[in-house]
């Protein structure tokens, strides 16, 4: 077998810290799992289905690109939820539902991401 690392020991080491920041939100409604996959790095599991498991996978060995993806399925469950309080909203897609909130929640869902990446250690997010 080999024995061969993906993923550095350092980026192993912010991921976790990423994954951890991102585990401690209210996901539950995301369907996203992230999962320590040893020296493949992690794994972002997708889609939960009681039936058939998780959908999709991908497999990160970059903590920047870690948080980007985890901060990306955030905003979009912080949009959509939006959304269901607001049904006219429902027919856009969240790029459109983002620009059409007042500038000041623009502002503050933004502001989280600066805090997550903050928390995570991610400088270049």
């Amino acid at each position: 077998m080999n024995n061969k690392r993906y993923i550095t020991d350092e980026e192993h080491r912010k991921c976790r810290k990423v994954a951890d920041v991102f585990a401690d939100l209210e996901n539950e409604d995301l369907d996203i799992v992230v999962a320590d996959a040893g020296r493949y790095g992690f794994v972002r599991l997708l889609y939960y289905d009681e039936y058939y498991g998780f959908d999709k996978a991908v497999c990160y060995t970059d903590s920047t690109a870690l948080f980007n993806d985890l901060w990306k399925d955030w905003l979009n469950g912080q949009l959509f939820q939006i959304a269901l309080e607001n049904p006219p909203l429902m027919d856009l897609d969240y790029e459109d539902i983002f620009r059409s909130l007042p500038k000041e929640k623009q502002e503050k869902l933004m502001s989280m991401r600066h805090y997550y990446a903050q928390k995570s250690g991610i400088t270049n997010a």
